[in-house]
């Protein structure tokens, strides 16, 4: 910017978008200078390096409006939990099925988990079963999105929407 721009000549463009042709630095500082204006380079690998004319503090602030508006319009998923025992009785994998059906209704990823303990290691069949029968019954609603698997007591898989959800709670 200004009198950081250390090469020989310059492309220049004008704040109105016309082009002033080929110059030194210091004549295009001259024209900058004369309108209140900054030089600002803009191009810095073309052959000869391009500089636009404009208002640097404008420029700046406006680029952070449109960053600030992207983010506004971005989409946060969040991973919810649940928690499963490879013995869980029939009413709390109902209760906690409605669970992972509002989460993904609600657009956010769910991980099944059973947590097994002991002797329960023995039997990783049934914690599979579980999340099988889980995919199954919610296979409406959700995509599964990883194999069940076994990392040391746990075993999980990874369940995400079929549809877009609403982020209204």
């Amino acid at each position: 910017m200004n009198e950081r721009i250390r090469v020989r000549e310059i492309r220049v463009i004008d704040d109105t978008g016309s082009q002033l042709g080929v110059m030194s630095p210091q004549q295009a500082l001259a024209v900058a200078r004369e309108k209140g204006l900054d030089l600002v380079e803009i191009s810095p690998t073309a052959q000869p390096p391009v500089c636009r004319i404009m208002d640097f503090g404008r420029y700046q602030y406006e680029e952070q409006k449109r960053t600030r508006q992207a983010r506004k319009h971005q989409k946060t998923i969040e991973v919810k939990e649940i928690k499963f025992r490879p013995k869980v009785d029939e009413h709390d994998y109902q209760f906690k099925k409605k669970h992972v059906e509002r989460f993904l209704e609600h657009g956010d990823k769910v991980k099944a988990t059973i947590f097994f303990r002991g002797r329960e290691m023995a039997h990783p069949e049934f914690g599979r079963h579980i999340l099988d029968r889980l995919v199954d019954e919610l296979q409406e609603v959700a995509l599964q999105e990883t194999v069940p698997r076994m990392e040391g007591n746990q075993m999980h898989t990874i369940l995400s929407s079929r549809t877009v959800g609403k982020k209204g709670r």
